[in-house]
Order: C-alpha cells, then structure tokens, then sequence
C-alpha cells in the first residue's frame, strides 16, 4: 500500500481549516453557539470573511464541521471509558459510559448546547443535514450500542417482562432501524431510547441550570435514574 504525501499547498489549506475551527470553538466557549460569526473568526485567523468561504461554503458548513468534531470528541472520551472497564460486564461498563457523558456535558457546556441544544438562529438544523452530523451522531450512538449487543448476546432477552406501551410500535422507530438496523429486539430499542431521553434529559436540564430551584445536586437524581435504567436493560 502506498501513501501520498501531501502537498505544501494542502498542508497549508489543512492549517487553515484547523485555525479557523479552532477560532469558531473559542467564539463558541466565550459566548455561546450565537457567538459564532463568519466575520468574527475571519478577524481572529487574519482573514477576510469572503477569504472563509474558500474554505467553508457557508457559516452552516462550518458549525457542521465543528459539530461532527465535538461528537467525535465525546464519542472518543466515552469509547476510552468503555476500555477502561473492558473487564467489567457490559451493563456495568454502559452505567460508566452514561456518567461519562454527563461529565463531558458538564465540562463543555457551550458544545453540548451547540450539540443538543436548540439550533443556532439561521443554521439549519443539524438532524435535517446530509451525512457528516449523522455519521458522527451514529458512531457516538454505535459507541453504547456495541456494549449493549455484547450483553444480550450473554444474555438472552425476555420480551414478555416488559408490557410495552402503545407507542411501541416499529414503524414509529423507522428512523432508528434505517440507521442502525434491526439487530436488538424492539423492547430493548424502546428501552433505551426511553433510558436515553431520561437521562440524557437530566444532564441537559443540570448543564443548562435548569435544576437549581430544586436541587443542590443533580447526581443523586442521575444515578437513581441510572441504576433504573440498568435494571431494566438487566431483565
């Protein structure tokens, strides 16, 4: 196999790129994701705003840029969680990689907000976007979904423990089976995109301080909810 080096002219365009997401993810930390603007990151890397659009066609394409970047980020910090308790049942790894996720969030509250939040004015929302969002947004999910099929594959699953509400139904979660398959029963896809909404729905509230007229600490909530959680993956 042969590789091809690549040319002064693509290093320095590489170079660019990287400064100019560097200065987008700097707007984004200091003031939010509506801090991030063309005209801004071109002042921060010495370029004119129209030199950007040699490198981005839009403020659109750049924020999927970083946002693919920051789900790369987390998919990677929760991936090393997962290694580190290789040892470890499953269950009990995906409960590590769960508080992972809330300490991520919370160490990066503007990218979770840029991530999960609600899209920036007069960028399109990432969901409705071509491949690269999805594609990272997929690998960030496979991370969970591999340790999850390692635990049914230990164990067989019971659908008959479970009374699945109405709602359960496949057709509903045909966006999940077109991008990752039909390979966990659909109790078990229920399951966890109910665990997913609880959870990921306690971290957002405690990330965007939502929590404080009620709590002192969100924690113990999180890992009650968690420990629920397992538990009913365990069945």
């Amino acid at each position: 196999m042969t590789t091809t080096t690549p040319s002064r002219r693509e290093r320095l365009r590489a170079e660019t790129v990287t400064e100019i997401k560097d200065a987008a993810r700097r707007l984004l930390v200091a003031g939010g994701p509506t801090a991030i603007s063309l005209r801004a990151i071109a002042r921060d890397v010495g370029l004119t705003a129209p030199a950007l659009y040699r490198y981005f066609d839009s403020l659109d394409a750049l924020v999927l840029a970083i946002v693919t970047d920051l789900f790369e980020d987390l998919r990677t910090a929760i991936a090393a969680t997962a290694d580190h308790h290789a040892d470890e049942e499953p269950l009990t790894r995906v409960a590590h990689m769960a508080r992972e996720f809330r300490r991520w969030s919370l160490d990066h509250p503007a990218e979770f907000a840029l991530m999960f939040g609600s899209p920036v004015p007069g960028v399109t929302q990432f969901a409705e976007r071509c491949g690269p969002v999805n594609d990272a947004g997929a690998r960030f999910g496979e991370t969970f979904f591999t340790v999850l099929g390692e635990h049914l594959e230990r164990h067989r699953y019971d659908a008959a423990v479970l009374d699945l509400p109405e709602v359960a139904q496949q057709e509903l979660f045909k966006p999940y089976l077109d991008t990752f398959g039909d390979r966990f029963p659909l109790p078990v896809i229920y399951l966890f995109v109910a665990a997913w909404t609880r959870l990921y729905g306690i971290v957002a509230m405690e990330v965007f301080g939502h929590l404080r007229w009620a709590m002192t600490d969100v924690e113990p909530l999180f890992e009650v909810e968690l420990a629920r959680t397992i538990g009913q993956l365990a069945r």
